[in-house]
Formats: structure tokens, sequence, C-alpha cells
């Protein structure tokens, strides 16, 4: 099995990468969000993740094990090949799909095309126990402002529901107040502000 790959990077285009790795060419399919890519000719590190079929053998590569273990835990929803996967990661973030597992939010995932709210919400039943707050909290993401169980302060709950009110999706509100610093005591209509100024960044 391998792990990683180290190389030269050879080839982009969407959706993939070649990586010279001693006069070896290794070509994967990788999410298209290729922001973070390097140049071509610089140097990569690419975690990769091989499928096998009968009839095929594909090599996946991510810039991170993050996005790896992402990927890797949709797959294994029933009915979500690597296809599918890749798109996933290719509309969200490994941040952004968490958070809409976890808040149930049929609507962020059903961005995804190929998958629509039917598909969103197979995926979001058969992976929401495979994730929890603390995980994310763990990995520096900040969720607990989605925990309704927590001890939230009421001007957050009521920023997320405006949000929400006005069309945005539970995460993207969700992932907009956390990013304002000292959320918690501000007044809502401070919040509501600066949430919005992160939506529109």
């Amino acid at each position: 099995m391998i792990s990683y790959i180290k190389g030269i990077l050879e080839d982009m285009s969407p959706g993939m990468v070649v990586v010279d790795n001693h006069g070896i060419g290794y070509q994967m399919m990788v999410p298209m969000r290729g922001e973070s890519f390097p140049k071509i000719g610089q140097e990569i590190k690419i975690y990769t993740h091989m499928h096998v079929r009968e009839d095929d053998v594909s090599l996946f590569g991510f810039l991170s094990k993050e996005e790896k273990e992402a990927f890797e835990l949709l797959i294994g929803v029933n009915g979500i090949g690597p296809k599918v996967g890749l798109s996933v990661l290719s509309t969200l973030s490994v941040y952004e799909l968490k958070m809409a597992v976890i808040s149930e939010d049929v609507k962020t995932i059903s961005k995804t095309p190929g998958l629509g709210p039917k598909g969103a919400k197979k995926l979001i039943l058969e992976l929401k126990d495979k994730l929890s707050f603390e995980e994310l909290e763990e990995d520096g993401m900040g969720v607990e402002i989605l925990d309704t169980s927590a001890d939230s302060s009421d001007s957050v709950m009521i920023t997320i529901e405006g949000l929400v009110s006005l069309g945005y999706s539970k995460s993207e509100a969700a992932i907009a107040v956390n990013k304002v610093e000292d959320a918690k005591d501000l007044t809502p209509e401070e919040l509501l502000k600066k949430a919005l100024k992160n939506i529109m960044i």
C-alpha cells in the first residue's frame, strides 16, 4: 500500500496530477480545489489512496491526511464511489463537510454535482455517528456553537437562526459566526453584521 508520494509535480490539469518520483510518473485523480497545489516543477508531497476494481486500478491523491481520511469515509458510504467522493471534496473543504454532516445540513452537501438531496441525506445518515463535536474540537475547528446541548449564548443561536432565515445553510451560518472573535459577548445585531461580512469575503 502506498501511503504517500513525494516528488516533482510534472503535470497538472483539472482533477488530475502527475508526480515524478525517481523517473516514474504517478498519475493521480485529485479534488478540483487546486489553489493549494504548487506550480509545475516544484516538489510536492501527496497522500494517496489506491482503489482496486476487477478491471481498473486507480490512484487518488490528497494534499493532507485529513482530506484522504475524509475521502475514505465518503467512499465507505453505500452507493458513493470514488467519483462522487472526489466531487464532494471538490465542492466542500474537509471542515465544511464535517460541519455539514454534524449539523445535518442537507442543503450544503446537496451542492455536490452528482449527489442531490437524497444522496446527501444518505451520506449524513451513515457518517453522522462517525463524527463528533469532540473530534472537531481536537482538530481545532471549534464547532461547539452547533451543539444545541452545549451552553451557547443566546446571541449566537439567534444569529445562526437569523442567517438561516436569510437563506444561508446552517453550516454556512455556523462557520461565519465561528470566525467572529468573542462572538458570545456580542449582541445579536453586532454579531449578525460581522458574520455577514465573513460570508461576503
